[in-house]
């Protein structure tokens, strides 16, 4: 048999309080989640599902209304296993936005070998693009068009050519 839910009147009130100034989806699940089992009588499995979350996030849920807890306490974001700090980052790749500027083509595999080298440390390809993106910089294709190219020619090739393929005799 489930375990009863005790919700004293001050959770339920703090619940209230954040339903209404709920600027998240995350701050209205957070308050519906002990409202739903209070005042609509719902169990947890239940709760959890009209809500899209787990029962173990409803519970956790429950227990920040409970204490008090503030949603910016609670993020879990954040770089925790960064290599180097972000102005360290962009100090490393100034050096390649030099070269990049002066007109040179850049590829990662180079930028990757420096970025193990200065680490010290194997590490994957991935992390060199992840540091690229984060940064902002982007793959530009190539034009895809020669420079000689000339399109009224290109246009009247399209217009005779025989639409369908003879094998040479």
């Amino acid at each position: 048999m489930a375990r009863t839910v005790s919700i004293v009147d001050e959770e339920l009130m703090r619940a209230r309080q954040l339903r209404d100034q709920a600027a998240t989806p995350r701050e209205l699940r957070m308050a519906l989640s002990v409202l739903l089992v209070a005042e609509a009588g719902l169990e947890a499995r239940q709760v959890a599902e009209i809500l899209g979350i787990s029962e173990r996030t409803l519970f956790r849920n429950r227990e920040a209304v409970r204490s008090g807890e503030s949603l910016q306490s609670r993020c879990w974001g954040g770089r925790r296993h960064c290599s180097m700090t972000i102005q360290e980052e962009r100090e490393f790749l100034n050096q390649w936005t030099a070269l990049a500027a002066r007109g040179g083509v850049l590829s990662v595999p180079p930028i990757h070998a420096a970025l193990v080298e200065k680490l010290g440390r194997p590490m994957p390809l991935s992390t060199t693009y992840r540091l690229l993106a984060r940064h902002g910089w982007r793959k530009v294709q190539p034009d895809t068009k020669h420079p000689k190219s000339d399109p009224a020619a290109r246009k009247e090739f399209k217009k005779n050519f025989p639409r369908r393929w003879q094998p040479p005799a």
